[in-house]
């Protein structure tokens, strides 16, 4: 009995170290595939080095991504060139406030045949895509905002009661333009906490704005080509799941996120400016984050860097400030960097 006991532990043993091996060869061949992938995107959008990381982060962890910039900062370019790196069906929808359901999800058309038989047939929308633009979508109308939110929930749509399925992977990439206020609709809490990440596009500093000005203007523009399939991109979101994460990694993660919920933290800060904070969703989010993060670097695990590094761009759509606090000034950016400096 006792020599079975120890070949069954030294089989569990090599088992390991296989799939250890394995999972090892298999995040360095997907980190050096999204390397180059990055390179391609980065000949073709200049000086947002940081935005390409956390897009590209957004994309392996299988996510939603909210962009918020002002015009002219390469977020309609950037889309469709994760459209050609990634080998993605990508779509463009201008949201407006005359926007209908119907105009992202599709209708049912009535149809009679040469014999008179008359039958409903869908004509699919603009989402069934996997790569879905939506420029400046709090300009749409509630209504068409909710349809909108069960295809990025449930990767489906529901349309005269049947259920269709979108294509796989399916991504929103989501812009709004934080100057022009008329006209607009904020985006629902339940919305909002559906994008993996909220990234701040910023003005380019001044030797990718020179880059821009010669490389844009001139008789040829430089375009991206293809890096990775849409099948190796699902393998890689897959393969995420299995990078290990340290326990030390998943308090910093637990910590950072229940400090910032006002109901339930020590911090009086917290307490005092912050009138809802984020959820479970979150913490999902900064777990799925840190991994992808992690391989991109070229990292096995992640560390609480990586925590560090998306704790904005994670939690601050999930955050939102009392009306006191913003009278007083307060920002979301100070609250989170209080919360980074507890868990740093």
């Amino acid at each position: 009995m006792s020599a079975t006991v120890d070949t069954m532990d030294k089989d569990k043993e090599s088992s390991e170290v296989i799939n250890s091996e394995a999972l090892l060869t298999a995040v360095d061949l997907l980190g050096r595939n999204l390397a180059a992938a990055r390179r391609a995107i980065g000949n073709v959008i200049f000086g947002q080095d940081e935005v390409i990381e956390e897009t590209l982060v957004t994309l392996l962890a299988g996510g939603h991504l909210l962009l918020i910039g002002v015009p002219g900062l390469g977020k309609t370019r950037l889309v469709e060139t994760l459209g050609a790196v990634f080998g993605l069906d990508s779509r463009r929808v201008q949201f407006t406030p005359d926007l209908m359901p119907a105009d992202i999800l599709g209708s049912e058309v009535l149809e009679e045949t040469d014999s008179g038989r008359r039958s409903f047939r869908f004509i699919k929308g603009p989402v069934f895509c996997q790569v879905l633009m939506a420029d400046e979508i709090n300009r749409a109308s509630p209504r068409t905002q909710s349809a909108l939110l069960q295809a990025m929930q449930e990767h489906r749509v529901s349309v005269a009661g049947e259920y269709h399925d979108l294509p796989a992977p399916f991504h929103v990439l989501a812009t709004q333009n934080p100057l022009e206020q008329e006209g607009t609709y904020p985006l629902p809490e339940a919305q909002l906490d559906r994008f993996f990440m909220q990234v701040d596009v910023d003005y380019p500093d001044l030797s990718a704005e020179r880059d821009i000005l010669i490389k844009t203007t001139g008789t040829e523009e430089d375009t991206a080509s293809q890096m990775m399939s849409a099948e190796a991109l699902m393998d890689g979101q897959k393969l995420v799941r299995r990078v290990p994460v340290g326990e030390k990694v998943a308090e910093a993660i637990l910590d950072l996120v229940r400090a910032g919920r006002p109901e339930s933290t020590d911090m009086d800060n917290v307490r005092e400016h912050v009138s809802w904070g984020p959820g479970p969703r979150a913490s999902q989010a900064l777990m799925l984050g840190v991994r992808a993060r992690a391989v991109i670097e070229g990292r096995l695990a992640p560390s609480v860097d990586d925590v560090l590094a998306l704790a904005h761009p994670i939690l601050r759509h999930r955050m939102a400030l009392t009306f006191a606090a913003r009278a007083e000034g307060v920002t979301l950016g100070s609250i989170i960097d209080g919360l980074c400096e507890r868990v740093g």
